[in-house]
């Protein structure tokens, strides 16, 4: 088999086309993920049953059922209740909802490696609670977990092609409507597999230069 570069030239629309919509997805899906963790990390906090069980059950069911389910029945399901969004919207929201019960767990480690002394030094000073929380807690359990949420954002990147599976087309997906149109595999398959390199490592070297700005 021998390699057609014109091929590579023909399919980079629908790669530029793809990667618009895969980093769409995989920012406004870690905006959520990284948002709504540390509510679900603060609730969790509340010293109240009602509060900690409905939150702890809620969390526990999205992080131990698989992606793709979810995806479908956001897709497939809620339109029968009356709630419809477009499919790029509803990929957003099933990976921002599913990775945020993994950096909700990321977030609570954080909040708790912060010494004990330093919620008694905010004591000692009177600070009412939330601005312990905000200038005090938070600035440091930040700190401590950007390793670990850069890790999920990576993990994000790698579960965008699921949202082909509700009609999305992101990389793959363009790539899978390239080959079907062309009857072309090799050339947009390894594209879409060096694009992928090329970004994860651009993204680690984002979150590292991050990482060294924030312990500073």
């Amino acid at each position: 088999m021998t390699w057609d570069w014109s091929a590579v030239g023909d399919f980079l629309p629908y790669f530029w086309k793809g990667l618009l919509v895969t980093l769409q997805v995989l920012a406004l899906g870690s905006l959520i993920s990284f948002s709504l963790g540390l509510v679900w990390a603060l609730l969790c906090r509340v010293p109240t049953r009602w509060v900690q069980w409905p939150v702890g059950a809620v969390t526990e069911f999205v992080r131990n059922t698989p992606l793709l389910v979810q995806l479908f029945f956001l897709f497939y399901v809620l339109p029968e209740w009356g709630l419809a969004f477009s499919a790029l919207a509803t990929g957003v929201v099933a990976i921002g909802l599913h990775y945020s019960t993994y950096t909700m767990q990321v977030y609570r480690a954080g909040i708790e490696a912060v010494p004990a002394g330093q919620w008694e030094a905010a004591t000692a000073l009177n600070l009412p609670r939330g601005r312990t929380w905000r200038a005090v807690i938070l600035p440091q359990a930040l700190r401590r977990v950007v390793p670990a949420l850069g890790n999920y954002v990576l993990s994000m990147l790698k579960d965008t092609p699921l949202l082909m599976a509700i009609t999305v087309l992101e990389m793959l997906g363009r790539a899978r409507l390239f080959s079907q149109e062309r009857f072309q595999f090799t050339e947009p398959l390894t594209v879409i597999g060096v694009a992928f390199v090329v970004v994860s490592y651009l993204a680690s070297l984002l979150l590292r230069t991050l990482e060294r700005r924030l312990v500073r």
